[in-house]
């Protein structure tokens, strides 16, 4: 620490102060000053400056802009470096580019105009508030640089989606004889990770690596976590665990950036076990590593990892602050578990826009559409200003619950908040009114829509003609998918199951050709359920498992049983052409049911059983597992890729809406 002497002039009396300055390392070229308080007699006292007045409007309109550089200009306080560095540091912290230009202007016209370290300062002021052409131009007139004023741009391009800028910076800084630091690197691997796609970051990535090997980098915990990151993000999780198991000092950074990278990956065991071995070695997991991690058990939606996890940053001590209980929140709301979702909601020490919109797409995932309007209101009394994915979610959440009143208000209400509805709005209101059976409103909505719609706006329309039968619209629906997506095997399978409803064989037989003929390939359905920490994977008349003949023996009880209660067969979901008994035999087979079969003779009377699917539950599948909810007296949770089905007591969550 240091201290510098400042000069202060008032009512024709110098004075002197004590400016308490904090050293500041040239690698990050700001400074810090905790205050400004000169010891001057009480009649004086309107010259002290303080850190709160530092940012104070001028008192005169044809002032600066700032109280303190008038009194700079009026001869009352002496310019000195570190009061501009101050003033800067403080348009940084508070993201205030504007008053931070008046800065830049009165240093323009001091003699620190040339001064590179406060310039560097200035720099990293716009950087930091996201001024990206501002930042350029001052790089481009400053005619003197040093390393800061390269990284600092570097760092800025990289972290505000230009990494080929940040990577053409570099070539350039070594044409003029300046050597990279390892924050420089660092900055450059991130912006490498970043590219659109994996060729150009392993091509950019691996030339950085060996750039830093050759500069004796490779080793250094911060370029070392970045090169792992840039390797894992293109598929290369070798390299990234050889990079990270060769660094001779590991950190958080190093830990989480591995962690991170599984997660994303939907790597979930991978984590999890880095996980552990990070407590093992004495290093504290970050909000950043339960992130990473709740954000991989919501992914699969692993709910009992997610409680232990959870379990552990409350054993810890840690606060869930905004982002970390985003992440909690979503990861209860998509495994499942509605309640603790909502807990996690109202336990957050602070709930920004994005906590809303989380707590808003749990309720539409759920299908509690009244649950989400109420939300929204509650979100608009505290005066909190929605954006275009709180609407989505909004909308969403109507069209599950079959709110179309109150979805078709919310899609107007937009105008008043000026968010221009996007395609996925759009892709709502058609499901909202084809879901109600409204088809020919619906189709009228598109054509009426200001954007070209798109396959899955067509898309939305084919689900509805699915749902109500309407084979001609749902042809139309179909080729208009077709022509703008021919590779998607939805509609395909759709357009299939339409014409097989309506017994028409040969058409949904001519669709099969042509997916076959197109190399359009069905993704196979299959369900999950977990068990004591180990997924088993069915498929539809699957006899791999080797347990499957007990599973068939449960099914068939359970069969018997709910039929006695009123269960039919509904045997048009069987899309083949065969006589009535193949296919009500067929439909005992699929695969949820057999993952249900299962779970009923591995899990304890009374617990919840939580399938999952990859594709939409089938509607007989549905049917059944409300009777059988009744009968073995469970809840039963089914998440497919639309929703959760919460089952109980003969009823679901959706009321046949889904």
């Amino acid at each position: 620490m240091s201290f510098i002497v400042s000069k202060f002039k008032c009512k024709g009396i110098t004075f002197f102060s004590l400016l308490h300055v904090t050293h500041y390392s040239s690698r990050f070229s700001t400074a810090a000053v905790a205050s400004i308080e000169p010891k001057i007699p009480p009649d004086l006292s309107s010259c002290i400056v303080q850190d709160k007045d530092l940012l104070l409007k001028s008192l005169n309109p044809s002032g600066t802009g700032l109280h303190v550089l008038d009194l700079v200009d009026e001869g009352s306080l002496e310019p000195h470096p570190t009061l501009y560095h101050l003033l800067l540091k403080k348009c940084t912290f508070l993201r205030k580019p504007k008053l931070g230009k008046i800065v830049h202007a009165h240093i323009s016209n001091s003699h620190f105009r040339g001064d590179v370290v406060i310039l560097n300062t200035l720099l990293n002021m716009y950087a930091k508030c996201g001024c990206l052409d501002d930042a350029c131009n001052l790089f481009d007139e400053m005619s003197v640089k040093d390393m800061v004023t390269w990284t600092t741009l570097i760092t800025a391009y990289s972290q505000h989606d230009r990494p080929l800028d940040a990577l053409l910076l570099f070539p350039q800084m070594l044409s003029l004889g300046f050597f990279p630091n390892e924050f420089t690197l660092s900055s450059l691997l991130k912006a490498s990770a970043a590219l659109p796609d994996t060729p150009q970051i392993y091509f950019h990535g691996a030339q950085l690596h060996g750039f830093s090997f050759k500069c004796g980098f490779h080793s250094n915990v911060y370029v070392g976590s970045s090169l792992l990151d840039m390797y894992a993000r293109c598929g290369c999780m070798d390299e990234a665990h050889f990079v990270f198991d060769v660094l001779p000092t590991k950190n958080e950074v190093s830990w989480n950036a591995l962690i991170a990278d599984h997660a994303r990956k939907g790597q979930l065991d991978r984590a999890l076990s880095l996980f552990l071995k990070m407590l093992r070695q004495d290093f504290q997991p970050t909000h950043f590593t339960f992130s990473s991690i709740f954000g991989a058990c919501a992914s699969t939606g692993s709910l009992e990892q997610g409680k232990w996890v959870h379990g552990h940053v409350i054993k810890s001590g840690g606060e869930i602050i905004a982002f970390m209980g985003n992440t909690l929140l979503h990861m209860y709301a998509k495994s499942g578990s509605i309640q603790d979702a909502k807990m996690i909601f109202d336990r957050l020490v602070k709930r920004d826009l994005v906590s809303w919109n989380s707590m808003l797409t749990a309720y539409a995932q759920h299908g509690l559409g009244k649950e989400a309007v109420q939300c929204f209101q509650k979100m608009l009394n505290i005066g909190l200003v929605p954006n275009d994915i709180t609407f989505l979610c909004l909308l969403t959440a109507c069209s599950r619950a079959g709110l179309l009143e109150e979805g078709q208000y919310y899609f107007k209400s937009m105008n008043r908040y000026n968010i221009e509805p996007g395609i996925s709005h759009y892709v709502t209101i058609v499901d909202l009114l084809g879901r109600a059976g409204l088809l020919n409103e619906a189709l009228r909505f598109i054509n009426e829509m200001p954007i070209q719609p798109t396959a899955a706006v067509w898309g939305a329309l084919l689900g509805a003609c699915r749902m109500h039968k309407n084979v001609e619209m749902g042809s139309f629906a179909a080729e208009r998918v077709f022509e703008l997506d021919p590779h998607d095997s939805g509609p395909h399978v759709l357009l299939s199951n339409i014409y097989a409803s309506g017994n028409r064989w040969r058409d949904a037989a001519k669709v099969r050709k042509l997916m076959k003929e197109s190399g359009v390939k069905k993704e196979p359905a299959c369900s999950w359920v977990e068990i004591q920490n180990t997924v088993h994977m069915f498929v539809a008349s699957d006899d791999s498992h080797p347990q499957m003949g007990a599973i068939y023996k449960k099914w068939e009880e359970i069969s018997a049983r709910i039929k006695e209660i009123g269960y039919v067969p509904d045997t048009s979901h069987v899309l083949f052409y065969m006589d009535e008994q193949e296919r009500e035999v067929k439909l005992q087979y699929h695969s949820e049911k057999l993952a249900l079969a299962f779970a009923l003779l591995n899990s304890p009377d009374g617990s919840t059983i939580r399938i999952k699917k990859n594709i939409r539950v089938c509607g007989d599948c549905h049917s059944a597992f409300k009777f059988v909810s009744k009968v073995v007296g469970r809840e039963i949770i089914v998440r497919d890729t639309n929703r959760f089905h919460h089952f109980y007591d003969g009823s679901c969550s959706c009321g046949n809406f889904w």
